[in-house]
């Protein structure tokens, strides 16, 4: 067994170093961009008089980073090969560990930087779960059309679950779709209800709408996902919601008798959720390995200050109330970075063997039934990680740590979001728990049950001997 990352991998963190040293980082530190990153963060990215939305000039500022990264070969890591990605074997892996990296390296870690500021999901590595909804769902058709315009940045999709009476409850939603005829003869659905937390949608082209097209509430069934052109008659953006940490670009968005085809179903008709399913694990794995490397970053950076601080005459490390915590959270981040990274490789093991299988079935339904507790425990775990290390570390850096001068309030107030999102702490909770009292199965129950009962034989065979 290994526990260190593979040569290549560390190769390709060196390489990515030197491309954001040489690139990204004089493009940051260029003219008065600083403003994004320092003190003034927050009142620079923001428009305060039009909804809160992010200014012009900082969206600008991070599709320029996006474009040198596509230009060097780093921000299409994770697509097929076909469209300019690694397609590495060990994707999961690689990516955590990216992730674990950039959010914990000294000069660009913490999520607060032109390399990887986790406030947009931004980072010179993508994470793309739009890509991959429709490379996996759509048909040729809409892979023709959407994909090429993704990758150009010309097409850009919300993704509308959430709704304003319905979060995790997904299957109770309130936005109905019922079959009508176009005005052209051709078949459609007109859609009508509503979506909240709609992230991106100020900028969108398009949107992702999860509808009950048949069945009732509570089925997981019946439910339909229909691409939506953001222009569609019957589609208003109702208010974007100030949050924790701004600006904010979600939106709650109303849909009132909104005709599309047929042809905008994207997916299954009657199992739309199963699209949904298709990206959760990996976000939540590589969210995880940001959140661990967000408290690694807070972690460092507080070991450093106290050991130079000087008060009554010692440095502020000499204090045991001040090493204990961080003793804590550094053990913490160093026990989940590898279940974090050995999960990840699991995952890995999962698709290569769906792959191989002579009846290839997608890997995420795998993925969900053996490895969906350690993923969930990697998740909800780090995120209230990240949250613990940044609160400690505007503690020990006091005065100084509560200034907006220091990162550590913009990161707490960004990764708390996290044990909300991607599902919130409690729901993956109860999956941990599902599996650990026996509600859930793995699928490997048969063979542990299998060794039991050859345990219990060879127990029964030693005793009469």
């Amino acid at each position: 067994m290994n526990f260190e990352l593979p040569q290549e991998l560390q190769e390709y963190i060196s390489k990515l170093d030197a491309f954001i040293r040489g690139e990204i980082l004089p493009l940051q530190h260029k003219d008065d961009n600083n403003r994004f990153f320092d003190h003034r963060r927050e009142p620079s990215r923001t428009q305060w008089d039009n909804g809160g939305l992010p200014t012009p000039d900082w969206e600008a500022l991070l599709a320029e980073a996006r474009k040198l990264a596509d230009d060097a070969g780093f921000y299409r890591f994770p697509l097929p090969r076909a469209y300019g990605g690694q397609e590495h074997r060990d994707m999961n892996l690689w990516m955590c560990a990216l992730r674990l990296h950039m959010a914990s390296h000294p000069l660009y870690g913490g999520g607060v930087s032109l390399a990887n500021d986790l406030q947009n999901e931004h980072s010179v590595v993508g994470n793309f779960p739009d890509f991959l909804m429709l490379y996996h769902w759509g048909n040729a058709q809409q892979k023709a059309q959407y994909i090429p315009m993704r990758l150009a940045g010309d097409f850009r999709m919300t993704f509308g679950l959430t709704e304003i009476h319905h979060g995790s409850d997904a299957t109770h939603m309130d936005t109905a779709a019922r079959p009508i005829t176009m005005p052209d003869g051709r078949p459609g659905f007109s859609i009508s209800g509503n979506k909240k937390w709609q992230t991106g949608a100020h900028a969108c082209t398009h949107m992702l709408v999860f509808a009950r097209a048949a069945n009732s509430a509570g089925s997981p069934r019946g439910i339909t996902a229909f691409i939506v052109p953001r222009d569609t008659k019957g589609v208003t953006i109702a208010s974007y919601e100030y949050t924790l940490n701004m600006p904010t670009d979600h939106a709650t968005i109303l849909f009132d008798d909104v005709r599309v085809p047929a042809t905008a179903i994207l997916g299954p008709p009657d199992n739309g959720l199963a699209i949904a399913q298709t990206f959760t694990h990996e976000n939540r794995i590589r969210q995880a390995a940001s959140s661990c490397g967000a408290a690694k970053f807070c972690v460092d950076r507080s070991v450093a200050y106290a050991r130079e601080r000087v008060v009554f005459g010692k440095p502020l490390s000499a204090n045991q109330a001040i090493q204990w915590p961080l003793v804590e959270l550094s053990t913490q981040v160093e026990m989940l970075r590898l279940l974090i990274l050995r999960a990840a490789s699991e995952m890995d093991a999962i698709v290569v063997s769906s792959r191989q299988s002579p009846t290839p079935t997608p890997p995420w339904v795998a993925i969900e039934k053996q490895l969906g507790h350690k993923i969930s425990m990697c998740n909800y775990w780090a995120n209230r990680l990240a949250c613990q290390a940044a609160d400690n570390a505007i503690q020990v850096h006091g005065g100084n740590g509560y200034s907006r001068h220091q990162p550590f309030e913009h990161i707490w107030r960004h990764f708390r979001r996290y044990r909300i999102t991607e599902g919130s702490e409690e729901v993956q909770m109860r999956k941990v728990a599902g599996y650990l009292f026996g509600y859930k199965s793995t699928g490997l129950d048969g063979e542990k049950k299998k060794h039991k009962k050859e345990d219990e034989e060879a127990t029964a065979r030693d005793s009469k001997l």
